[in-house]
């Protein structure tokens, strides 16, 4: 059995749930892995800014949180198309980017409406641009509180990389189950001192995850 470390800071970010996902929705959902994607959809939902708030299937299929605890897009796949047969969303064929893709609505009165409208071919608002998260967020919302020492370390991180490379790095971490300041810090340096290209970069994620395999790296 995995073991909860429990709940962080009383500072930690926080997302509002409508009532009737625990009253009504949760009692009837029958299958776990329906009900693991029901609850991270309404996270993805919360998250989301812009005229229509969706999620796309091709996101979701390749989301790392989500296929820690699914363990593949098959898996993934089955239990959205579980949650959209019982009501929870709502699925739309659309062209995003040139490229055609499913997206994922909240089945209430604004998901319905907005439904409607691509039905009749109107095309899907195109949101702004989102902010990136700061470094200080990405560390809180997947390691844990921060101390003043990893505060002072995440800042001179910041000044040091791109936003990007430090949104792949923890994501790379998570993936790995890695939740370690010092493990990113040893991805973003080898990136710095190697390059990256997105051929190394996949090549940095398979070494990466041979050597956890095979217990080089140390823990901390």
């Amino acid at each position: 059995m995995k073991v909860f470390s429990g709940f962080v800071a009383e500072k930690a970010p926080t997302i509002r749930l409508p009532e009737s996902v625990v009253t009504e929705l949760v009692p009837i959902v029958d299958d776990l892995d329906e009900l693991k994607v029901t609850l991270h959809i309404l996270y993805r939902l919360q998250q989301t800014r812009g005229p229509v708030r969706y999620v796309s299937q091709r996101d979701l299929l390749t989301d790392p949180l989500l296929l820690r605890g699914l363990e593949s897009p098959a898996a993934i796949r089955r239990a959205v198309d579980r949650a959209v047969a019982r009501g929870t969303f709502l699925q739309a064929e659309v062209e995003r980017n040139g490229h055609p893709d499913v997206i994922y609505l909240a089945n209430s009165p604004h998901g319905r409406a907005t439904l409607e409208a691509l039905r009749r071919g109107e095309p899907l608002p195109t949101a702004p641009p989102q902010p990136r998260p700061n470094i200080f967020a990405l560390y809180e919302e997947n390691i844990g509180p921060l101390t003043p020492l990893i505060a002072e370390e995440l800042k001179e991180a910041e000044k040091t990389y791109p936003a990007q490379w430090i949104e792949d790095a923890f994501r790379e971490a998570i993936a790995l189950n890695r939740r370690r300041w010092k493990y990113i810090r040893a991805i973003l340096e080898r990136w710095h001192a190697e390059g990256r290209t997105d051929e190394e970069r996949q090549r940095g994620l398979e070494e990466d995850r041979r050597r956890y395999i095979e217990g080089e790296h140390v823990r901390h």
